[in-house]
């Protein structure tokens, strides 16, 4: 199959935690404090505020391929709220948490895949994210989402050229996943 001339690489953060808008059936409620993407078309990451999330949306619509770590259940359900778009049906999207689970049978966290894959990991978390966004540190928060967004194209990367992902058992033992993308 033709690779697609246009992937984009997406995550986001948010504003506020599960607990702060009652409960994760209310992700929609939560905000964008940032979002980025790299587009392969472009060749660029780009870094889109709460402002600019019409901008962010449409650039997710023009994507061949819209690529992410979780971005059915989690950032697309965000963004939902600040859109009438129903986003996990109308992009075309590869969730690489839904491979992992399928190929695994249970979730893994982008940090466990992309440390035994590639042996680099994430630099922080959500709840890092969400107290930078009290704090006013938006470059922080810029920094650690273009992170993730660059481990998500490096897995996405390796997958693709080798059919498979790795990650460490709870017994310290490395596993290998065979991934169909």
């Amino acid at each position: 199959m033709a690779q697609p001339s246009n992937i984009v690489y997406f995550d986001l953060e948010t504003q506020r935690t599960a607990n702060d808008v009652g409960g994760w059936d209310k992700k929609s409620s939560m905000g964008i404090s940032l979002g980025v993407t790299y587009s392969t078309g472009s060749n660029r990451y780009e870094i889109f505020s709460e402002k600019r999330v019409s901008d962010l949306v449409e650039l997710l619509t023009r994507a061949d391929l819209v690529v992410g770590y979780n971005s059915r259940r989690f950032d697309y359900e965000v963004l939902m709220g600040y859109t009438i778009l129903d986003l996990p049906h109308h992009l075309p999207t590869l969730d690489l948490l839904e491979v992992v689970e399928k190929a695994a049978g249970h979730r893994l966290s982008l940090d466990t895949v992309a440390q035994a894959t590639l042996g680099v990991g994430k630099t922080g978390d959500g709840l890092d994210a969400i107290r930078w966004w009290r704090e006013g540190k938006m470059m922080e928060i810029a920094e650690y989402c273009c992170f993730d967004v660059k481990v998500t194209k490096l897995v996405h990367e390796y997958a693709m050229q080798h059919g498979e992902l790795h990650y460490m058992d709870r017994f310290g033992r490395k596993q290998t996943l065979k991934v169909v993308l």
